[in-house]
């Protein structure tokens, strides 16, 4: 692949949320301070939310790694399950051993007790809860149950919901009002600006082992921008199809002709910036120049 080419370690643009390239952008290290405060405040629910790719899953992970001693996190990314089954869930991650027909009444004090026990340990838990707004209504009712257990000073069990903005709409749901009542914090990421999408590649390109001085020209960087909205997850594909077309052609920089093929290869992109932009003849060339990039 391209690395070596452009004096990397690693490949810079991956998709799957990695810690280590976490970009601390304004709205994220915004986020990020909301959720810890609010953790340590524990209390009530929090609620993250954000349209697609904007980063809410490495947020989440950046968050229970930053927590620290003191706290025992809990995380699930796959919330669309019923009540029980989501239970069941909760206490495996908090490594609870169930007898296996264990009823709700059982699983239930199974989960209260570890809870007593962690905090009698001066250990907070918090559950994280990814792609929130598939959560089924009566599994949020079954979490708002859940965050009534407490001890005289705090609550046993800090909820945070990261979802898309769907999960404000099932929150305007009268059947939940009850939870929605009890979101103390909460935040909205958005998409990088033109300048902050700029320092987010030069970022992720230190992290990778990049020293020189420029590898995306500022043209390159001005479509990127355009193509991708600003979204860090379409930043990060055409970003990689852009290095790989600049190492198929042997070049030391990605200008913007390469983002704009990168960009043509891509369902996501913002194509409407450019006239003529799905043209089949271009369309073609682009996919032709991935590939060749691909097997060089």
């Amino acid at each position: 692949m391209y690395a070596p080419h452009f004096g990397l370690r690693e490949l810079p643009f991956g998709i799957t949320p990695d810690t280590s390239f976490f970009f601390g952008s304004p709205g994220s290290q915004e986020a990020l301070n909301t959720l810890l405060v609010a953790a340590r405040s524990g209390e009530g629910f929090i609620k993250i939310t954000g349209e697609v790719g904007t980063g809410k899953t490495l947020l989440c992970r950046k968050f229970m790694a930053t927590l620290g001693e003191g706290f025992v996190t809990a995380y699930i990314p796959n919330p669309y399950l019923e009540p029980r089954t989501l239970m069941l869930a909760l206490a495996d991650e908090l490594e609870i051993v169930l007898e296996r027909d264990v009823d709700q009444h059982q699983l239930l004090k199974a989960i209260n007790l570890r809870l007593l026990e962690l905090a009698g340990q001066g250990l907070q838990v918090v559950l994280c809860l990814d792609e929130a707004q598939a959560i089924p209504v009566e599994s949020l009712e079954a979490l708002r149950l859940l965050t009534n257990l407490e001890t005289e000073k705090r609550k046993l069990l800090q909820i945070v919901l990261f979802g898309q903005p769907e999960l404000n709409r099932k929150l305007e749901l009268d059947q939940i009002r009850q939870l929605a009542q009890r979101i103390t914090f909460h935040y909205h990421l958005g998409p990088l600006s033109r300048d902050d999408l700029d320092y987010y590649v030069a970022h992720r390109l230190r992290v990778a082992g990049f020293t020189g001085a420029r590898l995306f020209t500022r043209a390159a960087i001005r479509r990127l921008y355009k193509a991708s909205g600003g979204v860090p997850r379409l930043v990060n594909i055409l970003s990689h199809k852009a290095l790989m077309l600049a190492y198929g052609q042997g070049k030391q920089q990605v200008g913007a002709s390469h983002v704009l093929t990168a960009a043509l290869d891509t369902v996501g992109a913002k194509r409407r910036y450019w006239p003529g932009l799905a043209a089949g003849g271009l369309l073609a060339g682009a996919v032709a120049g991935i590939a060749w990039a691909l097997v060089r």
